[in-house]
């Protein structure tokens, strides 16, 4: 049983002067969260001492585990040069020319400071582009808490989005159309529907904020085929996905390329990054070349940019992904062997370096993932919590594996998901 005395005496102090004693919701775990004094490879130490073996991994970007050694000499050679500019840098060119690369739907990119600003702008760039106000996003797709995207999911097949947070007008949200994931019917419906007005389709390729989710069959490249025929820009919201599923990404993985493409997280090295991009015709419309502006003081930081080099060149170099694709298929392998043995009608999901155990039957969509049982979920979190395995702390986030992790690491965990999985 883990004691977290110091975190809950911080998190007394942090309730007065932070909106829920936190800066972003997901870390307000009841009653109190741990809070954290250091981290390394695949371990996560707090305040009280205690460690953990991490899968939350910062929601994703830690790929290569905490405090990678290269990683960390790259941002400290960008310090001694300096660390914010406000001018163009070389940096920003050789990652760039990676990317595009890497990503057949990219032809010219922008980076930005987050995923949020990546998907606003991908979003703002499809509509100028189109000169068209409406775009479809799927139940339960997460693209960033920017005022467009930030809508409840709908009951039926298809609904006009109303806002999930107070000091969002409708009217901001009167464009947004939804759609279940893995129902092409709805999805080639609406389309039509709309045409004279649909500019867009964003869409997490793999639902990993509710998940992860996996498209089922052909279901992403039926999207693909209908957004192609009604002229409608398919923007992929790779965010996770991105050098996670593959160095191209759940593009390349699938093998299906979109119009659009959307990077954060891994792309830079554990600093704050974003990436939005695709097709020249349309990434000429971003000012200064085009009429749609988008800027960021923090956009191209250095030192996020010189992380973001050093980690792609490690998943380059030393081929990853399939080691991480191994891995996750033993412990998920593992995790079903526990489950029936034990009888109990859970569902493991997953893909590549994704996992997640849902306390339910198998979800397809949205409306799936909210019949589990998020609270017996949350008791399961604590339970791995006292077996010093950190997971996050919901039903509706994926668990992350790193090149970090090792064998050993994978059978304790397993012995911890024995003990505590009811």
């Amino acid at each position: 049983m883990v004691t977290l005395d110091k975190s809950k005496d911080l998190f007394d102090k942090a309730r007065v002067i932070l909106p829920g004693g936190v800066s972003s919701p997901v870390r307000a775990i009841k009653p109190y969260p741990f809070y954290t004094e250091s981290a390394n490879g695949c371990r996560i130490k707090d305040i009280d001492g205690n460690e953990y073996i991490d899968y939350c991994l910062a929601y994703g970007p830690n790929i290569l585990g905490h405090a990678n050694p290269v990683i960390k000499q790259a941002i400290i050679d960008q310090l001694d040069k300096g660390w914010l500019y406000g001018t163009p840098t070389g940096l920003e060119v050789t990652l760039a020319e990676k990317i595009a690369s890497l990503y057949p739907s990219i032809d010219m990119l922008r980076f930005v400071s987050t995923g949020t600003e990546a998907t606003m702008s991908a979003l703002r760039a499809a509509r100028g582009f189109t000169r068209k106000n409406k775009f479809v996003k799927i139940e339960g797709g997460f693209h960033g808490a920017h005022d467009a995207v930030l809508v409840k999911a709908g009951s039926g097949a298809t609904t006009h989005g109303k806002p999930d947070s107070l000091g969002i007008p409708e009217d901001f949200t009167k464009n947004t159309l939804q759609v279940a994931y893995n129902d092409i019917e709805a999805m080639t419906e609406v389309i039509e529907s709309n045409q004279d007005d649909m500019a867009a389709v964003i869409i997490e390729p793999v639902l990993g904020n509710i998940g992860p989710i996996l498209p089922e069959g052909d279901y992403l490249k039926e999207v693909r085929k209908v957004t192609e025929e009604n002229d409608v820009v398919l923007i992929f919201d790779e965010v996770i996905t991105g050098f996670r599923l593959a160095m191209g990404g759940a593009q390349e993985y699938f093998g299906v390329t979109p119009d659009m493409t959307t990077l954060g997280k891994i792309v830079g090295g554990g600093l704050p990054i974003g990436v939005f991009g695709g097709k020249r015709e349309i990434l000429d419309m971003i000012s200064p070349s085009g009429s749609v502006y988008q800027a960021g003081t923090f956009s191209g930081s250095p030192a996020s940019v010189a992380a973001g080099i050093a980690a792609v060149d490690i998943l380059e170099k030393e081929k990853v992904h399939e080691k991480l694709e191994a891995t996750g298929n033993m412990l998920r392998a593992g995790l079903n062997d526990i489950i029936a043995d034990k009888g109990l009608d859970y569902h493991v999901g997953g893909i590549a370096s994704m996992f997640k155990v849902f306390f339910g039957d198998k979800p397809l969509n949205y409306q799936d993932v909210l019949k589990c049982d998020k609270e017996g979920y949350l008791q399961f979190f604590h339970d791995m919590l006292d077996s010093n395995v950190f997971l996050p702390p919901s039903q509706f986030e994926t668990n992350f594996l790193s090149t970090a992790h090792t064998e050993a690491d994978l059978e304790t965990t397993l012995e911890a998901y024995a003990a505590n999985l009811k």
